[in-house]
């Protein structure tokens, strides 16, 4: 059963010492992001440092011994750690995923959590794969895509096809990571060391009770969970992005006036263009975050007022999020342009920042049709895009 697998996985994961601070944390991933890209996986023994960190508990209920925090506090948290490794900021962004799991009935969420609250989640959705009804559940087979950070979750999910009873969404299966296969394939220009690989299950029922609809009604009356969860989902990969390009930005400003070319030409910060283009890549993200951040404390002030979130809000929320994604990718871009002949190398630390900083901006939650359903909510119409609210 899942909900035993759970204990036993829960009282044997490794805990820290409470006192370590984001400082240590960060320290010790810049020795260590190269080793997590070259293996493509963050491993299970730094998930638990992020685990001291609050980053695993910030979205379980507080009835459950969570610390949920406030949105903006916890996308500045994995902004900071983006800056530092893209890859590890990815996988800790998923410490917000436990804001779907508030729409489990509340008895599987007090098994989920009954040995504490630091609970890693990570799924593979797609493709929906078919799921036989059962008298329990649903029997679950086949094969799903990007599961990130899936080598360290305590409990992982796939993705299997809706009903009448939830409106045609699809639902999201719930299993130990001993019922689960998982297949290392990741080869790809950004993100590397995200573990974003494929998941296996091979004819395992899964009760129905641990089973849920992404984004659906939340079980748990908190502020949090009021909050619009596919536009969370859709912030804490945005400012994966920011952090990111902050990185490339602190990489162009201090490199800028002490290289050279091999040409003799002058050093990058003599070069006007070069300095103008810092400067409006500078400008560009301060203004992009600006109001990512203004928006979600908007949002959050009106949850905690007891007021639900606006198809307004929700749509200001998507289109900030793309925005920033597509800024923080355009900010590398344009630093890499300017940067001379150097970043073509592999080594180059703009390369790794320009891969990491294409991912966000390319998931589906941050695309160009997001412009468009902001836009049509934003005229009184319905969006154009399926989940967008």
């Amino acid at each position: 059963m899942v909900q035993t697998r759970i204990r036993e996985s829960a009282t044997t994961r490794e805990r820290g010492d409470d006192a370590v601070t984001f400082d240590d944390v960060l320290a010790e991933l810049e020795d260590r992001k190269t080793e997590f890209d070259e293996q493509r996986y963050v491993p299970k023994d730094f998930v638990a440092r992020l685990k001291q960190l609050g980053i695993y508990r910030a979205s379980t209920p507080a009835k459950f011994g969570g610390q949920p925090l406030p949105p903006a506090e916890f996308l500045d948290r994995i902004e900071r750690i983006s800056a530092v490794d893209g890859s590890t900021g990815w996988v800790a962004s998923f410490g917000s995923a436990l804001i779907y799991l508030a729409a489990l009935p509340l008895e599987t969420q007090a098994e989920l959590y009954r040995d504490g609250p630091d609970v890693t989640f990570a799924a593979g959705l797609f493709p929906v794969q078919p799921a036989e009804a059962t008298d329990r559940g649903f029997r679950v087979d086949g094969r799903w895509k990007f599961a990130s950070g899936c080598m360290g979750a305590d409990i992982l999910g796939v993705g299997i096809p809706g009903d009448a009873s939830t409106g045609g969404k699809p639902r999201t299966a719930l299993l130990h990571p001993d019922q689960v296969e998982i297949v290392q394939e990741w080869d790809v220009v950004g993100m590397r060391g995200t573990g974003s690989f494929d998941l296996v299950v091979r004819d395992t029922e899964v009760p129905r009770e641990w089973t849920f609809i992404r984004g659906g009604e939340s079980a748990v009356d908190e502020p949090l969970y009021r909050y619009p969860v596919i536009a969370y989902a859709a912030q804490v990969l945005a400012v994966v992005g920011s952090g990111v390009a902050r990185a490339a930005l602190e990489h162009a400003e201090q490199v800028g006036s002490g290289y050279a070319g091999v040409t003799g030409a002058p050093k990058l910060a003599d070069r006007p263009h070069y300095r103008t283009q810092v400067a409006s890549a500078e400008a560009a993200l301060r203004s992009a975050r600006a109001w990512f951040y203004d928006l979600s404390h908007e949002v959050w002030e009106t949850v905690v007022a007891g007021d639900p979130a606006t198809d307004e809000q929700n749509a200001h929320l998507r289109l900030a999020s793309a925005h920033l994604a597509k800024t923080a990718s355009d900010v590398v871009g344009d630093l890499v342009e300017i940067s001379g002949t150097a970043p073509i190398n592999r080594s180059h630390p703009l390369q790794r920042l320009l891969g990491d900083a294409l991912v966000p901006k390319q998931h589906a939650f941050l695309g160009p049709a997001m412009y468009d359903s902001a836009g049509a909510v934003l005229m009184g119409m319905d969006p154009t895009t399926p989940g967008f609210q």
